[in-house]
């Protein structure tokens, strides 16, 4: 067995160890690995910050989510037999199914078949910075990078428009608002 068959192998044992997991089990680990992206990212961010300042981390991570969520949308789209072009009510159910789902309060509504909001009700890195009397992290930039190339990756007819995103002044009630549109 070569080196490649024998990393296969070990990891399709784990899979096989997680497909003899319960249910609840699974669900905290699928909840953590949520927990150590998201801790990967924002140290990743720091990082790069640290280093660069700012400015250049903003611009760094801009490209990141520029690729990444799309793989992410395509990842989830596949999981959930959806094919592109589902519209809204796709993409409503796709928001569902991202990372930040996992660990993040939200709320999507679809207003209309040609009209939908989301809304970050709770964010842990925005609430994470207000525990640590920090103001609130400008991710604006990177969230019209990210909430357009989802959507897009989910039917490329679909529009995005920022509601409200720090450093934008935002309700008490959500942290970040999005609306989606089909022409």
């Amino acid at each position: 067995m070569g080196a490649a068959d024998e990393v296969r192998r070990r990891g399709d044992d784990c899979v096989e160890l997680l497909k003899a997991l319960p249910r609840e089990e699974l669900v905290k680990i699928i909840v953590d690995d949520a927990k150590n992206w998201l801790a990967h990212d924002g140290l990743w961010f720091q990082a790069v910050e640290s280093t660069y300042g700012m400015k250049e981390a903003v611009k760094a991570d801009a490209l990141a989510w520029e690729k990444f969520t799309v793989i992410e949308a395509k990842r989830i789209m596949e999981r959930l037999g959806l094919a592109p072009g589902g519209g809204l009510k796709a993409l409503g159910e796709c928001l569902k199914h991202r990372f930040y789902a996992r660990l993040n309060s939200q709320r999507y509504e679809l207003l209309t078949e040609k009209k939908a909001v989301f809304y970050m009700l709770d964010c842990r890195v925005q609430a994470a910075r207000k525990r640590k009397g920090l103001p609130d992290f400008p991710c604006k930039s990177v969230g019209v990078v990210e909430y357009a190339g989802f959507a897009r990756a989910v039917d490329p007819r679909i529009e995005t428009h920022c509601l409200a995103c720090p450093p934008d002044k935002h309700p008490a009630e959500y942290w970040c608002g999005w609306e989606f549109t089909l022409p």
